[in-house]
């Protein structure tokens, strides 16, 4: 559909002959009438001009039309709106690197799983604002709250471990949460917080932190991550160990309680990506919708044939007056 942004411009349409009735009317009022001969002369010079004057007018219509700034109004789009924000904090201490993951038949370390389960469930996120917490020593916000779930996975995919330190600080990483959803009205404030330890580091503990969430209306979903048998070569053979034996569950679990939300654990790839499922199913997308059409500007196209027009008004103009002087020699 074709709409025009500023129609009003065509009431300039009639500007140039009144400009041209003024400068006549001043003409005639101070010249003395021109012999027969004379004026038969300007009647024949008024005829010649007369396609230069009408090229000058179509010049001045295209212009006016640019002016009016046309557009062409796309079909309608559907946009989710919900009001939705879900924040993802995800752990980078040292013992993230720990291989006891498989990924598509491989070993990898705990982090390389997550980055690849965690930024397939943020790009799902349709409709979602998404924003990412990195912490260890300190929690740090490596992304706002935004609709742009591919630079918020890319953030993720670019992050890597002891980027910000070598320890855990999840009451840091829940109370940078709290504070960025308190810029934000009227909201589901959803926190999604991994890690693989216990809180170590930090100026606030998790609990202080949750009851703070809780007060403010956030609601976490905290993640275990680690398998619980691992076995490792040493010079005296093959042992089985516990890499997670390090993993706070019951501070987790504790978390989830106050604000009303679930803990999960995540021993391998097959979990994590069914956590992600169920909390699809505990926060799902609304389908409240928001019509936008997309706008295609389109005054180049008049503006591009007017100064065309224009090209061709000034060779006409030269080409006379390249024959009268070649005509004199």
């Amino acid at each position: 559909m074709l709409t025009f942004q500023w129609l009003w411009i065509l009431l300039l349409f009639p500007l140039p002959l009144l400009i041209r009735s003024r400068a006549q009317s001043h003409e005639l009022g101070g010249h003395l009438r021109l012999p027969a001969t004379t004026q038969a002369l300007a009647i024949t010079q008024k005829q010649r001009q007369r396609s230069p004057q009408k090229l000058n007018w179509l010049i001045w219509c295209l212009l006016l039309t640019a002016l009016t700034r046309p557009q062409w109004l796309g079909e309608p789009i559907e946009l989710s709106s919900d009001g939705r924000d879900l924040m993802v904090a995800v752990d980078l201490s040292g013992s993230m690197q720990i291989e006891d993951m498989r990924l598509n038949g491989k070993s990898v370390d705990r982090f390389r799983l997550v980055q690849q389960v965690v930024g397939d469930f943020i790009e799902r996120r349709q409709g979602d604002r998404i924003g990412l917490i990195l912490f260890a020593d300190h929690a740090y916000l490596q992304s706002p709250l935004t609709q742009d779930r591919r630079s918020v996975s890319q953030f993720l995919k670019e992050a890597q471990i002891g980027l910000v330190g070598k320890q855990t600080a999840i009451g840091e990483a829940i109370a940078l949460a709290v504070k960025r959803f308190d810029k934000i009205d009227d909201s589901n404030r959803i926190l999604i917080l991994l890690t693989d330890g216990s809180n170590n580091a930090g100026v606030i503990s998790p609990h202080q932190a949750a009851q703070i969430a809780a007060k403010r209306g956030v609601t976490i979903y905290t993640i275990g991550v680690g398998a619980d048998v691992m076995k490792r070569r040493s010079f005296f053979g093959t042992n089985t160990v516990n890499p997670s034996q390090d993993l706070d569950e019951a501070a987790l679990k504790q978390i989830a309680e106050t604000t009303q939300g679930r803990y999960f654990r995540a021993r391998n790839s097959e979990e994590l990506a069914q956590i992600y499922q169920a909390i699809d199913e505990l926060e799902p997308i609304s389908r409240d919708q928001l019509t936008y059409r997309p706008k295609s500007e389109l005054f180049y196209w008049p503006l591009a044939l007017a100064l065309l027009m224009s090209m061709v008004l000034m060779l006409s103009k030269s080409l006379p007056v390249q024959a009268n002087l070649r005509g004199g020699k």
